[in-house]
């Protein structure tokens, strides 16, 4: 059975969700993944209305559409993140200002999105984790190794109260490998697990875009943690490096033409969808292939309605049954 297409609406969150699910039904999505902003879904009223996740199916299922996941990463981010003004947006009026007060309400509302997701009847929630040690991803001044390691001793303290929650409503939580996050490439990855003891609730969110402009094998990832890719997202990207700028973005926003990568839309980038569709068919992955739709040079609904297709055309094949010319077997055995 072909993995379901969904459309993460994280960014499409200025529209109403039943805008956006009539138009992602009619660009042949099967599905949407739920961010936890704008009107898409609201934790707390999942928690306080029990008729809230009924309705969400039900318009969903309006369009023909269904959730596999639901998102929280901006709040998910400040958990473990150094708080500052830029993530006052976030968090209720009362709270902006206050860094302590920002990370406390964070912790109770991650604790309660695995209690949602369990209301709404699905098993894997994404987001981000945040991190207290990207800052000092080059090691100047020093930076002493203990100070690494505390970093993901920090990890370990914050959100394993958070996944207890998690394990407790039977719910996985996927944390999308990035640049900012406690794990942003492979290595990190594998230490960030062990923080966590290996615990079954932690896993991984890939996106291959993440780790394409690092220079990091999209690929390679899938065959490290073959049981831990909770879940998926489709984006592409592009290195654009002409000898004047390098990937760490030379402080200019996306879109512009001077920085050495950015964001593309699916297929119009350089990450090997076909090598990574059939990674997943080796790993055993059935989960839906979520597209993320970010590339500052499209128009995104344009953008959004080509990658349905893409998607589908290109990583819809599923692994063989049977390998291709075991019938000349089976036909010698029938003489």
């Amino acid at each position: 059975m072909a993995r379901p297409v969904t459309l993460f609406t994280g960014q499409w969150a200025d529209m109403t969700l039943e805008v956006i699910c009539q138009k992602a039904s009619q660009w042949g999505y099967d599905g949407i993944e739920l961010p936890c902003w704008g009107d898409h879904f609201n934790v707390q009223k999942a928690l306080k209305d029990d008729n809230y996740c009924k309705e969400r199916h039900d318009l969903l299922g309006r369009y023909g559409l269904k959730c596999w996941a639901i998102s929280n990463h901006l709040v998910g981010q400040l958990v473990l993140d150094v708080l500052d003004e830029r993530t006052d947006d976030w968090v209720p009026a009362e709270l902006r200002g206050n860094s302590e007060k920002k990370r406390a309400w964070a912790i109770q509302e991650m604790k309660d999105t695995a209690r949602a997701a369990q209301k709404m009847g699905v098993k894997v929630v994404n987001g981000f984790t945040g991190s207290s040690i990207w800052h000092l991803l080059y090691s100047f001044p020093p930076v002493p190794d203990q100070t690494i390691a505390d970093g993901f001793k920090l990890l370990a303290e914050r959100w394993n109260p958070i996944l207890d929650v998690f394990k407790e409503c039977g719910v996985k939580f996927g944390l999308e490998v990035h640049p900012t996050e406690i794990a942003f490439d492979l290595y990190s990855a594998e230490t960030a697990l062990k923080a966590m003891d290996y615990r079954p609730e932690f896993g991984f969110n890939y996106d291959p875009s993440h780790l394409l402009w690092q220079f990091v094998d999209p690929v390679a990832f899938l065959r490290a943690f073959p049981d831990r890719i909770y879940h998926v997202h489709v984006k592409d990207a592009a290195r654009t490096l002409d000898g004047k700028t390098g990937i760490l973005g030379s402080h200019l926003n996306f879109g512009d033409p001077r920085r050495g990568w950015d964001f593309r839309s699916p297929g119009r980038g350089q990450v090997d969808f076909d090598a990574i569709a059939r990674a997943l068919n080796e790993i055993g992955y059935a989960g839906p292939l979520s597209v993320e739709w970010e590339d500052p040079g499209m128009d995104r609904e344009c953008g959004a309605a080509e990658a349905a297709r893409f998607v589908k055309d290109k990583m819809g094949f599923v692994a063989p049954a049977r390998l291709f010319d075991s019938a000349f077997a089976e036909a010698r055995g029938k003489k």
